[in-house]
């Protein structure tokens, strides 16, 4: 793991790495001690509900110390919205608009039929931690805008969740790369809710807030519109080892 400076977001500002919220106590974070290493012994049979305990509790710790526990695969979790929201087969829809010829809405069941593309990289955290060979499956990026058919003058798109806080951008350069994708599946089983499912953006030689959680919304725009977290001080262009002043080894 690198061990470069971190960039700082401007003084007063959360980190997009870090909770939000009030420090949970010592007793909340030694039960998840016991639920990490549950999530230990039984497997993936629990796991995905046991990151969701995990992952609500760390978006109001403000220390990090639940970061650090077992059972999340080495990640971290982090949402900048007050819970962790949740989507299914029946009520989640992608919406792909603006600078295009023909918009769409794409239920689940309308990206998994399209063509799939798997990706094993190591996701790296502005913040510096790392989870190595890491496994996403999904469509992308390209196929989708070549469906939707981009109009002339349009350079860029923005991503929305269905947080209703994130947002991200991309140019359209980069979302044309291969290893740009609208992943369904992580560690070939389906994206949970805690890591951002059941769809997320997964940019892999991007830093790992590039890869926007419970994403919604596709839109084709004139300029780049900065994400969330570049508001903050963060780059746009979030290129792992070439951008926030830090020097990782590349991701892909």
């Amino acid at each position: 793991m690198d061990t470069s400076t971190t960039a700082a977001a401007p003084a007063g500002e959360p980190d997009p790495e870090q909770g939000r919220g009030t420090p949970v106590g010592r007793r909340v974070v030694l039960g998840m001690l016991g639920l990490g290493a549950l999530g230990v012994g039984v497997g993936g049979a629990v796991q995905g509900k046991l990151d969701d305990v995990l992952a609500s509790v760390s978006a109001k710790d403000p220390t990090g110390v639940t970061g650090l526990l077992p059972g999340g695969g080495g990640f971290r979790f982090y949402s900048v919205s007050d819970s962790i929201p949740h989507r299914g087969e029946s009520d989640y829809r992608l919406r792909i608009d603006g600078m295009v010829d023909r918009p769409a809405s794409y239920r689940l069941a309308d990206l998994r039929a399209l063509p799939q593309t798997r990706l094993v990289r190591d996701v790296q955290c502005v913040t510096g931690w790392r989870v190595p060979h890491t496994a996403f499956s999904g469509v992308r990026l390209s196929t989708l805008l070549e469906a939707a058919g981009v109009t002339a003058g349009a350079t860029a798109l923005s991503f929305t969740c269905f947080d209703g806080v994130y947002t991200e951008s991309l140019t359209l350069d980069q979302a044309g790369r291969a290893d740009m994708i609208v992943a369904l599946t992580m560690n070939d089983k389906p994206v949970s809710a805690a890591h951002g499912g059941p769809v997320r953006l997964y940019a892999a030689p991007m830093y790992f807030y590039k890869s926007a959680k419970w994403l919604s919304g596709i839109t084709v725009t004139k300029d780049v519109r900065p994400g969330y977290w570049e508001h903050y001080g963060y780059d746009v262009d979030g290129w792992v080892g070439r951008s926030n002043g830090r020097h990782d080894d590349p991701t892909s």
